[in-house]
């Protein structure tokens, strides 16, 4: 598995589009570049500059290949080529970026120089099988349980950072998933995750089940299980009022053992979103953490790699808000921000897209942090990004 990464590009080579009665291999994906300057809230230790930039090649590949009714098989795999003074000021980057946090390490630094590196991971690695109402899927896949767009408790196997913009296909899992088809509208699924504590050597699996049906036009879920260190409940909600979306989601955490170093938590967020008739959309959502503080949450990692649907937030409350509204067919704007109502800091996030052409995009972004020290947000920085991207 560790080597099928480099072999991936040589795909692209056997892409046919045509032929559709005998086409059982796709390939797709997309190649990005993305800068960014970040200037950072307070003067860097050892680094004579007030201001940090980069350079982000990326490159994806999403390989299908149906081989019968019943079974398909998926590998896809990003390849990215990080350049610039970030890389150059902090070698540790490097080793930040080269991380698997699943079972199997499928993640390498391919080549590296003094202010530069090539890394390639495959993130996507399944085997799927349908037959009637069984669906069963084995390997590296993302198991989505969550039903909020910008925080999720019920996300308990890959949870995502909000922040992470870039990475649009988010984390997956090692994992098998049984899933059974109860009706139209819902089914029974058993999930089994495998994960190495690195630290501790030893294996931490996650098992949980979730049922979801619907029900007064609306779509309902519940879930159990168990994970590393905790007995896990919850449940959520999607559907409409008005016109407009209506989503909600709560998980109840509770320890395995008193002394086991874990806390009891329940997580909950709530959401609603509308579209006007004017094509303006606007999203707000509150999320609440019973392990959060209410004083100064404390500043938070700018990129989170140890983010869980138990820990969305060092802060008791959040709220989040965002418009949208398209200028044209081609070119629309975004404004989205957070809010740490508890320490007064926030996060505003505006945004500009430009369709190029039919596969071509050109995005300008930023990510601006403001509060005092020690605050959530306070000692991020601002950081603004430009990016172009090409489909196929």
């Amino acid at each position: 598995m560790n080597r099928l990464k480099y072999f991936l590009p040589l795909f692209l080579l056997i892409y046919v589009e045509g032929n559709a009665q005998l086409q059982k291999f796709t390939i797709n994906g997309y190649v990005k570049d993305l800068y960014m300057y970040y200037k950072p809230e307070n003067p860097v230790p050892g680094i004579d500059a007030d201001h940090l930039s980069s350079n982000l090649i990326h490159n994806r590949l999403n390989f299908r290949w149906y081989a019968t009714n019943e079974f398909t098989f998926a590998v896809e795999a990003r390849n990215r080529f990080f350049s610039g003074q970030l890389i150059r000021e902090f070698p540790l980057y490097k080793e930040f970026v080269d991380t698997d946090p699943g079972y199997f390490d499928l993640s390498k630094t391919v080549a590296s120089g003094k202010g530069w590196f090539l890394h390639s991971m495959i993130d996507r690695a399944w085997v799927d099988f349908t037959k009637g109402k069984w669906q069963i899927t084995a390997g590296r896949q993302r198991v989505n349980w969550g039903i909020n767009l910008i925080w999720n408790p019920n996300d308990i196997f890959n949870t995502f950072d909000y922040f992470d913009f870039d990475y649009e296909e988010r984390p997956g899992s090692d994992a098998l998933k049984v899933q059974y088809y109860t009706g139209v509208t819902s089914s029974a699924e058993l999930v089994y995750k495998i994960q190495r504590n690195n630290l501790e050597d030893k294996n931490e699996s996650t098992i949980a089940g979730r049922y979801r049906f619907s029900k007064f036009r609306y779509d309902f879920q519940f879930l159990g299980g168990w994970m590393p260190k905790d007995f896990v409940f919850g449940g959520g909600w999607m559907g409409d009022i008005q016109g407009g979306g209506f989503r909600g989601e709560v998980s109840w955490f509770v320890p395995k053992e008193k002394n086991s170093g874990s806390e009891e938590a329940l997580v909950a967020t709530i959401s609603g979103d509308y579209t006007f008739k004017n094509s303006l959309y606007a999203h707000g959502a509150i999320l609440y953490n019973s392990l959060g503080v209410t004083g100064k949450a404390g500043a938070r990692e700018f990129f989170d790699q140890n983010i869980s649907a138990k820990r969305l937030s060092p802060a008791r409350y959040n709220l989040f808000g965002q418009l949208s509204y398209p200028f044209t067919p081609l070119f629309s704007g975004s404004f989205s921000g957070m809010l740490n109502p508890s320490d007064g800091s926030s996060y505003f996030g505006p945004t500009l897209t430009y369709s190029v052409g039919n596969n071509l995009e050109l995005m300008a972004t930023g990510q601006l942090f403001f509060g005092e020290e020690g605050t959530e947000y306070g000692e991020l920085g601002k950081a603004l990004y430009g990016r172009l991207k090409w489909a196929f």
